[in-house]
């Protein structure tokens, strides 16, 4: 007790020189009733202060080094729970400190992820960088690195760092879904490597390749969400109406809760000129996110797209006011698409009727007037006289 109360004394003054020895003594005699009060992170805070000190010599660096790994493994025998840190911190003594090969810190860092898969990002960074400054066409340290920066990416998809360093893998982003697409088809029935192909050729715009990831993904897992949702943009953004709709479809019956299916959905049908189909799947997001703007905005282009395929006489322009009336119900939400629906209230002014078309037609404010014609039978809707 009397050497641990001597290095903590001198601990605690930052006299780390005359509180080393004190703490050896402790450590290489028992540690174990002073692991409570950190002895081997109070160790290792001295080691890292004087080897850092402007007055230590580079040899004495080197031994400083290796004392400092002889400290990681006493630890690690002694604080079990601890295992991964230790090792993490071995890994960067290793590379730091240390003339060793870097194989030897690659093999500390992974040990201690292995031990710890949340083990802390900057140790994680530690390993990806140095797979890549390594990587060779025989290591597959660059598909390593690929691997570990793509699950940073997933757990904190808002750090731009991880994406920049996937872009920074390869000369360009083509190679790594080649790269990744021969991985995967080296091991074809290896899921987690279809989708590393897949997400790496979606987040490079290549959505031809990754429909084939995506289609193996699906057909083996059937009822994942994000396998669909991937697939369903993919085919979407390549045109491929019938499938984008049958896999938005499928994300409906899986998430009939999720309103964003059914906008999809609206959508899809929307292009294709179906816009009674359209309105109703717009309709149903409304149901279930009865505050969400976006579908009344959507609901909105649908009249105006109707009234624009038409002509312009009176019933289109009613059609018109139909629109804005739909866009400001939109722009009083308080949402994201508010600003843009006031938009589209100030560019509609003139398609509206006029107080004359009114006038002439002994049409009275409040009065109701039914939505009716060839081009507006799916409507059935009526329009309130401003």
């Amino acid at each position: 007790m009397a050497e641990f109360s001597l290095f903590f004394e001198y601990h605690k003054n930052k006299d780390f020189n005359s509180a080393l020895p004190h703490g050896w003594n402790v450590i290489n005699e028992n540690p174990e009733p002073f692991i409570r009060y950190k002895i081997f992170t109070r160790m290792e805070e001295a080691l890292f202060f004087m080897h850092d000190s402007v007055a230590t010599t580079d040899e004495e660096k080197y031994q400083i080094a290796d004392t400092t790994l002889f400290l990681y493994e006493k630890a690690i025998q002694y604080e079990e729970d601890k295992k991964s840190y230790y090792l993490a911190r071995k890994a960067f003594v290793i590379e730091n400190w240390t003339d060793q090969p870097v194989e030897a810190a690659i093999t500390a860092y992974e040990e201690a992820l292995a031990d710890d898969p949340n083990l802390d990002t900057f140790y994680q960074d530690r390993l990806g960088i140095l797979y890549t400054r390594e990587a060779t066409d025989e290591n597959g340290y660059k598909l390593k690195a690929l691997d570990l920066y793509s699950k940073l990416s997933e757990a904190d998809p808002s750090n731009p760092t991880w994406v920049s360093r996937i872009e920074n893998l390869a000369e360009d982003m083509d190679e790594l879904v080649d790269i990744t697409y021969r991985a995967w088809q080296l091991d074809k029935d290896n899921m987690e490597k279809a989708w590393k192909f897949s997400s790496t050729a979606m987040r490079n715009q290549n959505f031809e390749k990754a429909i084939e990831g995506l289609e193996f993904l699906v057909q083996k897992s059937p009822d994942v969400i994000n396998y669909w949702n991937q697939l369903a943009t993919a085919y979407q953004r390549l045109d491929i109406t019938s499938k984008s709709i049958e896999a938005y479809k499928k994300l409906i019956e899986l998430q009939r809760d999720n309103a964003e299916h059914y906008v999809n959905l609206a959508v899809m049908y929307k292009n294709q000129g179906q816009l009674a189909a359209s309105r109703s799947f717009l309709q149903r997001a409304m149901e279930v996110n009865p505050g969400w703007d976006y579908p009344y905005y959507i609901e909105g282009t649908l009249y105006e797209q109707a009234a624009r395929s038409c002509g312009f006489d009176f019933m289109d322009k009613l059609v018109y006011l139909l629109a804005v009336q739909t866009y400001r119900k939109a722009a009083t939400m308080g949402g994201s698409y508010g600003s843009t629906a006031r938009e589209r209230v100030s560019a509609l002014a003139n398609s509206i009727p006029s107080q004359e078309d009114y006038f002439f037609r002994k049409i009275k404010s409040g009065d109701s007037i039914q939505i009716e014609g060839k081009c507006y039978d799916w409507i059935n809707k009526s329009v309130i006289i401003p």
